[in-house]
């Protein structure tokens, strides 16, 4: 679970711009007052509006965009067009920063939000995708013209100035100089921490340090939506898409508006990423006492969802807290076609039990879901990792305390960061007498491939597990299973 929500944000050490909601410096070029744009240009208005909104008012855009797409009712092909606008122009956001400033030659911090989006906008069609330069750079400043139009003749210019060189000479430019990880950095708009990071995560879950660019690479790709069928309310075979590849209720869905699959609009399926519906499915999976289940850390609701649907067809309830009023009532929408759960507006560190299985997936830098939440990367800091830590260890604490004898804990996060993956869960089991199981091999069950290929590192009997963007094509979940001794 990111701490996306949990935690005040921070503005990246990149590109010098000012905090969000500062006001400009007088000089620069300015916006006013904002005027619609064409109908015929809804699929840049809208990608505009999510980048202006994400870079001034720390938004969002995995919680904006399906917003705006379900209100305007877009054929499924202009949806996908809006959606790759968007999230393209986020993932690579450092990469095309680098090119503004020299093709504006002046620094971004003189640079209002509503140019510099359009900018990013017009930058990503004109250098990753396949939309002629005259197309990107006309439909482009005519959002401009209608939200910002004093500004529309510099952006023009600039854009201008980028249609002019192709993409690898621009990398060349903007990387001249650089250390290795810088180049890194900038080619792969990751912060040169998050570059040494995962580096060091890789290593440190038993990968070889030669995967980074793999890894990288599929940060900035498009993750496709996965839908999970929830058990005994709908079979996967009943949703539209493809089979997901290692979890048994998925399927992929081609359209970028979900909510329109009567499934999900009814509760009986998810929008969820591959790796969450796993980690659920591996503790259901795990035998254990009778008894009511619970989820810790349940916002927004998918993982609950699921084991509340594979707990109901046994006749067990779960109970789902978060310590967000907001986020239990996302979690009362993802389970409101089932009649088992109890949720509440608690601190997970208050649970008491005794709980036969219990899951914490805790708050963390979400740096295993970049490709899904692309602004993470910016906003998050090194610093963040050891703030999250303590919080990270009691919840963990907590788990075990509530779990009763003979019963099973989950500890997930969506982050392969070795601080708040293994170093915790070594950290809290020093000394005691909890049982580490072969979370790979459970998942190998689950899912019918071969558990080294989620294998993390070892302990004793047990092992981790670790899914990879680049390997699973999945977002980078942890998962330890632990059993509490009798």
């Amino acid at each position: 679970m990111s701490a996306d929500e949990r935690m005040p944000q921070k503005r990246p050490a990149t590109g010098g711009k000012p905090p969000r909601g500062q006001k400009p410096k007088s000089g620069r070029p300015s916006s006013s007052g904002r005027q619609q744009a064409p109908a015929k240009n809804l699929p840049r208005r809208i990608a505009w509006e999510v980048l202006v909104d994400v870079e001034t008012k720390d938004s969002y855009a995995n919680l904006l965009l399906p917003a705006k797409l379900a209100r305007t009712h877009m054929d499924p092909q202009d949806a996908a067009f809006t959606t790759e606008l968007t999230y393209g122009a986020l993932r690579q956001q450092e990469f095309y920063d680098a090119i503004i400033a020299k093709a504006a030659n002046r620094s971004l911090d003189t640079i209002d939000p509503e140019p510099l989006a359009g900018m990013r906008l017009g930058a990503h069609q004109i250098l990753s995708m396949r939309v002629p330069d005259h197309a990107a750079l006309s439909e482009t400043v005519a959002v401009i013209k209608s939200y910002a139009p004093k500004t529309a003749g510099f952006v023009n210019a600039v854009l201008r100035r980028i249609s002019e060189i192709d993409r690898a000479e621009w990398l060349r430019r903007v990387t001249a100089g650089a250390t290795a990880v810088g180049e890194q950095a900038i080619e792969y708009s990751h912060p040169e921490w998050i570059v040494r990071a995962m580096t060091q995560a890789l290593k440190g879950h038993g990968r070889q340090a030669s995967e980074l660019q793999a890894l990288l690479e599929a940060d900035n790709a498009a993750a496709k939506v996965s839908v999970s069928a929830l058990p005994g309310l709908i079979d996967r075979s009943e949703l539209p898409g493809q089979p997901t590849e290692f979890s048994p209720i998925g399927v992929t869905l081609e359209t970028a508006v979900p909510k329109n699959v009567d499934a999900v609009a009814t509760g009986r399926a998810r929008v969820q990423d591959e790796g969450s519906a796993l980690v659920a499915l591996a503790l259901a999976h795990v035998e254990a006492p009778a008894g009511t289940w619970a989820d810790l850390c349940a916002g927004p609701g998918g993982k609950a969802a699921v084991l509340a649907a594979i707990a109901k067809q046994s006749g067990t309830t779960l109970d789902a807290f978060d310590s967000s009023e907001h986020r239990v009532e996302l979690v009362r929408s993802s389970t409101q076609a089932l009649d088992n759960v109890t949720t509440r507006i608690q601190d997970a560190r208050d649970a008491t039990g005794p709980y036969a299985k219990v899951l914490v997936d805790v708050p963390c830098s979400g740096l295993g879901a970049l490709r899904r939440r692309p602004e993470a990367r910016y906003r998050r800091r090194p610093e963040d990792i050891n703030a999250l830590a303590g919080l990270q260890r009691e919840l963990l604490r907590a788990a075990l305390d509530a779990c009763a004898p003979g019963g099973v804990v989950a500890y997930s996060t969506c982050s392969p960061h070795y601080a708040e993956t293994v170093l915790v869960v070594d950290d809290v089991l020093r000394g005691s007498d909890i049982e580490i199981l072969d979370a790979p091999a459970v998942l190998a069950e689950v899912t019918g491939a071969d558990a080294e290929g989620f294998t993390s590192v070892s302990r004793g009997a047990g092992r981790y597990a670790q899914l990879w963007p680049h390997v699973h094509n999945t977002d980078g979940m942890f998962l330890a299973l632990m059993r509490k001794a009798n």
